[in-house]
């Protein structure tokens, strides 16, 4: 049964319920990537702003999330990418925060509100302190600033030994 691109709300709830291709212990909601859910007329428009412009996980969430709308019987969906304002790790949710730290990932700091204007050039890496997921000690050091992906860094917890990977503030 098809179901009217107007119910609006059941199309946004199936849209949150996405994993991440990278994160899947996350929902594209929770990673903040998901933007918005309309309608125009008997389409659905989902609107997802990728972690960065090149992220090779963008057609897999395009495709999930056109997958689960369909099967859930939304007969026209649309998947859009918005670059502008481009995503940042403070878009991702306190309950994906908790999410990443409870399977050993660290979530990343917060960063607020960005200046307006050029971009500074850094040629180091930002001076953090990563708390280890697993027993909270601020003593860690990184092991290698690229992980599994390149928006996560390699750390070991010089506390427990445990290593771990980091989300990377952007």
């Amino acid at each position: 049964m098809t179901k009217p691109a107007t119910d609006i709300s059941a199309a946004r709830r199936i849209a949150e319920q996405v994993h991440d291709p990278e994160l899947p212990v996350l929902t594209l909601a929770d990673l903040g990537v998901l933007r918005e859910v309309t309608a125009d007329g008997d389409r659905v428009i989902v609107a997802i702003t990728p972690t960065y412009s090149g992220c090779p996980a963008l057609e897999t969430m395009r495709a999930d999330l056109r997958t689960r709308l369909t099967a859930a019987g939304f007969a026209e969906v649309e998947i859009r990418t918005v670059l502008s304002p481009p995503w940042t790790t403070d878009w991702i949710t306190d309950e994906g925060r908790r999410k990443l730290a409870e399977h050993g990932i660290a979530p990343p700091d917060r960063l607020g509100p960005r200046p307006t204007g050029p971009v500074p050039l850094r040629l180091e890496p930002p001076a953090s302190r990563v708390h280890c997921p697993r027993c909270g000690s601020p003593n860690t050091v990184e092991l290698s600033r690229f992980g599994a992906t390149a928006c996560k860094a390699l750390r070991r917890c010089e506390q427990c030994q445990e290593p771990f990977e980091h989300v990377k503030e952007i």
